[in-house]
Formats: structure tokens, C-alpha cells, sequence
């Protein structure tokens, strides 16, 4: 089997971006939600209290996970058109992962959380301009990242993320 940590291999931003490239990765954004709704219904109470892979998070974990993480990429577009280059704030994820809301709440709870972040995201994401898709913000580890490699890099966690969920309904 491929690596459980990256099931779909890791993230790659191509050197040249197409219309359909970028029509793509909003696509993608828009469908998590449903993708991640269709990943759980495979899973029992007991698959999603436990981990994709040894060390790794449970599918409740991972759920919580996607909507911390597309929250923060939420703001970060919006600060990115709003402000020169501004510097975003990164967080940690595997202590966030580790917080009582991420590793008992219920997955509804961010599955609806998703469903209306995501809504009002393509709204703002779907109405930008090609220059628009140009504006930055600058992370402290990843260093300057355009909207338009925002939105590529949030297509794929969405699929990365989906398919560990994938991997917490095989057998034993």
C-alpha cells in the first residue's frame, strides 16, 4: 500500500496554471464537503474513533481537522485581498487535533461548519479575477503563496483528507 501519511501523494503546484487547472481546484473546494459526507457514511462508531494509520488521527480528528484548517485558509484569502502581502499566522495542528472539540465532539458539528464556510468560500473564490488570484500573503513557513496556490494546495487537502478517511473503514 502507498503511504497512509500521504494516500494521495504529496502536494505538487505546477509551473504553468490553466483556466481549467483553476476551475478545477474550486471544484474540488466546493465538493469537499459532499466528499467527506460520502467518506464517513462507509464508517461505524468505533472506525471513526480510530486512527487511519499507527500515531495517526482518528476520522473524527482528521473532520475536525478539514474545518480548522479550511477556516484559517478562509481568512487568509480574505486578509490576502484586503491587505498588502499580510503575514498569516500559523497554528498547531496536532495540538489543535488534540483539543476536546477536535478529538470528541461530534462530526456534524464541523461537517455543517464545512458546508456553509465552504458556500460563502466559492462565492468569494468564484467572483475573483485572474489578478485578483495573483494577491498574497506571506506564511511564516511556506512563504509568500498567491490565492490561486492557496486554492491548489486546498484542493488537494481536501482529497488527502478524504481519502484518510478512506483508510479508517479497512478491516482490523
Amino acid at each position: 500500500m502507498a503511504d497512509a501519511s500521504y494516500p494521495i501523494g504529496r502536494f505538487q503546484f505546477p509551473d504553468t496554471v490553466t483556466p481549467a487547472m483553476r476551475g478545477q481546484w474550486l471544484d474540488d473546494i466546493a465538493q469537499t464537503p459532499s466528499r467527506i459526507r460520502f467518506a464517513l457514511e462507509a464508517l461505524n462508531t468505533a472506525q471513526i474513533d480510530s486512527p487511519y494509520r499507527p500515531g495517526g488521527w482518528t476520522a473524527r480528528q482528521v473532520v475536525h481537522h478539514v474545518a480548522d484548517s479550511h477556516m484559517n485558509s478562509y481568512i487568509r484569502c480574505r486578509l490576502a485581498l484586503t491587505e498588502d502581502e499580510p503575514l498569516v499566522k500559523p497554528y498547531h495542528e496536532d495540538r489543535w487535533a488534540r483539543l476536546t472539540d477536535a478529538s470528541e465532539a461530534p462530526v456534524e458539528l464541523s461537517l455543517s461548519l464545512l458546508d456553509a464556510l465552504h458556500h460563502r468560500w466559492m462565492i468569494l473564490l468564484r467572483s475573483l479575477s485572474p489578478e485578483e488570484m495573483q494577491r498574497t500573503f506571506r506564511h511564516p513557513e511556506m512563504g509568500l503563496m498567491t490565492i490561486e496556490k492557496n486554492i491548489a494546495l486546498y484542493s488537494w487537502h481536501g482529497k488527502h483528507h478524504t481519502a484518510h478517511i478512506g483508510l479508517c473503514a479497512r478491516p482490523g
